[in-house]
């Protein structure tokens, strides 16, 4: 079961990222506000949960959720600040959407730049520990494999509406031969 939350007396945001080792697309991140008696069976690192139930529980999340936002980097700046820096500037930009502000930022992974005013706490496989992680988790990448399947409409051949953009073999055989679109991420090492 997920920890509803780190200190009940702060109203906390779970903050994660989706799409950080893809080798096109933005990377997109989220931003969640749970109220603390949120629970869900399904609720897990979006990794572990199946395709079929991140769309069931994106629409509770959405519904239940005192607050969320989702937001990107572009390819273009993670090629000019590296993956890292945009992760971050991407979980910043959802902090900065949210409709509350919180008093507490819980950052999946082991790296975040503070955000202003607002104490964070980083937690490795933190979607595996805290509902509002886990919650972003969700958002974030529902979101960025919705956006990715539609950019599979202008670019069929690289297969992101399976591959999401992530390092495929196919992937990676229609970059060697068809070369990158504008939407790949250029510092990466895609060949």
């Amino acid at each position: 079961m997920l920890a509803p939350y780190l200190q009940k007396s702060r109203t906390e945001a779970g903050c994660d990222e989706a799409g950080r080792g893809c080798y096109a697309g933005p990377v997109f991140a989220a931003a969640v506000i749970l109220p603390h008696q949120f629970r869900h069976p399904l609720l897990n690192d979006s990794k572990q949960v199946s395709e079929k139930n991140r769309e069931i529980l994106r629409p509770l999340i959405e519904k239940e959720a005192i607050a969320f936002a989702v937001a990107t980097a572009s390819v273009e700046e993670i090629d000019a600040i590296n993956i890292l820096q945009a992760s971050i500037l991407a979980m910043h930009r959802a902090l900065d959407n949210l409709s509350l502000q919180p008093e507490m930022i819980l950052v999946d992974g082991n790296r975040f730049r503070p955000y202003p005013f607002v104490p964070h706490q980083c937690f490795v496989k933190g979607d595996g520990r805290y509902a509002s992680i886990a919650a972003a988790s969700i958002l974030a990448k529902t979101y960025r494999d919705e956006w990715m399947n539609q950019l599979h409409k202008a670019f069929p051949y690289y297969g992101w509406d399976r591959n999401k953009g992530y390092p495929t073999a196919e992937h990676r055989n229609a970059v060697q031969t068809l070369g990158p679109t504008p939407l790949h991420r250029l510092t990466f090492r895609i060949r």
